[in-house]
């Protein structure tokens, strides 16, 4: 049969010992891990701005693509582009051009 013995106060700061060496190795754990946490939270921010970044290229990708099917197969963009930008015009057609003349100040 095991018998107690009271040590007295010597059993209570033996216990808050122990409990403070395991207080000090829990914090340089996370001191130890402290960077690469940091680490972590940078990469997972710049990811999440490479994907929104991603989905914009994506978007504008889709948009030059329907315009490049449109005028593949649309005459009538082809027509509106070359009125527009080239000033070109049917045979039986007149332009009018106004010019508007730069503010004077």
């Amino acid at each position: 049969m095991k018998q107690k013995v009271d040590l007295g106060i010597w059993s209570w700061l033996a216990q808050a010992v122990v409990a403070l060496v395991a207080v000090a190795a829990l914090l340089l754990i996370g001191m130890a891990y402290l960077p690469e946490i940091q680490k972590n939270e940078r990469m997972r921010r710049e990811i999440q701005r490479l994907d929104a970044d991603l989905e914009k290229q994506k978007a504008v990708s889709q948009q030059l693509q329907l315009e490049f099917n449109a005028l593949r197969n649309d005459p009538k963009t082809v027509e509106r582009l070359a009125r527009e930008k080239l000033g070109y015009a049917r045979a039986d057609e007149t332009i009018f051009r106004f010019e508007t003349n730069p503010p004077t100040h």
